[in-house]
């Protein structure tokens, strides 16, 4: 069963999970309100040294592609792939943001969450509402840090700029865009379908959660699941 994190929350990943191929998803809506979701890789400094590892709808994978951008699916408003592991030594925390895009505040959101899902089953979830917050027009959800061992965070902090001002706060450079790019669209009948590990014991394997179950009901089933102290 999922652990349900309240703001503040922190716990090894180790005790979430044995798995380091993990999927993050992240639900958040609002009446009239469109979000950019994205993830930072930051320093020891807690600062965007790297700028590939701002990973976002305009650079959907980090260098080595330890962190990924997935795009809608099975209920969430984004999703991530982070491969631990294959983070580099300098990237100590990976913070994922929600910030509206245009007009409105975060008080006007509806209940939302972020959660972590390893091997096709979710571990954690930390979950969200507009009355947490107030004008605001960013929010830092949660956070995977390195502090001996990689470690979750559910944070839920307000930022009162948007996208453009997060970015600063982390010590990255505003570029000028040639041309927004649109946020990558699952392909149709692609949704993962990882099998978990035939052991209990060895670590899972990537597994996206299941897909929202239809209206009707389907001929065939997926197996239930969804993927700093």
């Amino acid at each position: 069963m999922a652990r349900e994190f309240q703001r503040g929350h922190k716990a090894k990943v180790s005790d979430l999970t044995a798995g380091t191929d993990l999927y993050v998803g992240v639900q958040i809506t609002g009446p009239g309100l469109s979000f950019d979701i994205s993830c930072f890789g930051l320093d020891a400094n807690e600062q965007l040294s790297d700028d590939r590892y701002f990973v976002f709808f305009n650079q959907p994978k980090s260098p080595e592609e330890s962190i990924q951008l997935l795009g809608a699916q099975a209920g969430d408003s984004e999703s991530f792939r982070v491969t631990l592991d294959r983070i580099p030594a300098q990237i100590q925390k990976l913070s994922f943001t929600a910030t509206i895009d245009g007009a409105g505040q975060m008080s006007q959101v509806a209940p939302g969450y972020i959660r972590i899902v390893a091997g096709g089953e979710e571990v954690v979830r930390y979950s969200f509402n507009g009355s947490e917050f107030s004008t605001e027009r960013a929010v830092m959800l949660g956070d995977f840090y390195l502090k001996d061992v990689w470690r979750f965070a559910a944070v839920g902090q307000g930022f009162d700029g948007g996208l453009d001002a997060l970015l600063k706060n982390f010590g990255g450079e505003v570029a000028e865009e040639e041309a927004p790019a649109a946020p990558p669209q699952p392909q149709a009948g692609a949704t993962p379908g990882f099998a978990p590990p035939a052991q209990a014991t060895a670590p899972p394997a990537f597994g996206a959660p299941a897909p929202v179950a239809p209206a009707t009901p389907a001929a065939w089933g997926v197996p239930c699941g969804t993927p700093w102290g």
